[in-house]
């Protein structure tokens, strides 16, 4: 609306348009933007997204990577390499546990995503 009101070139409009247009800030800068965007990104797979629902879920909120394949109905490989994503982007820690790799939720990067995009300063 505030557009139509600048766009017609009439004083008194303009004049109620900068009244009714509050200046938009974001708390976000180029490189937080885009450590964001590779987090979104990594959530931009729905096998993703329920490989970190299974680990949330799980007991003690951590899971085995051998307790992940079987839900999804993917291959190891191919479950390995989503968990990779989700390491990369902070998203999940690992630790490898013999010869196998547990996963748990980094609950700090979830917190800071959901702050980022609701913050007010």
């Amino acid at each position: 609306m505030c557009q139509t009101f600048f766009m017609s070139g009439a004083s008194e409009l303009a004049e109620d348009a900068a009244v009714c247009c509050v200046p938009l800030r974001s708390s976000l800068d180029p490189a937080a933007a885009e450590r964001l965007a590779r987090v979104f990104k990594a959530l931009a797979d729905p096998a993703r997204v329920r490989l970190l629902s299974l680990i949330a879920g799980a007991e003690g909120a951590e899971a085995c990577i051998c307790d992940l394949t079987g839900p999804l109905g993917l291959s190891q490989p191919t479950v390995s390499h989503h968990m990779k994503q989700l390491v990369d982007t902070g998203l999940v820690t690992r630790e490898q546990r013999g010869k196998w790799a547990y996963y748990r939720v980094e609950e700090a990067t979830l917190e800071r995503l959901g702050q980022a995009l609701t913050s007010s300063t």
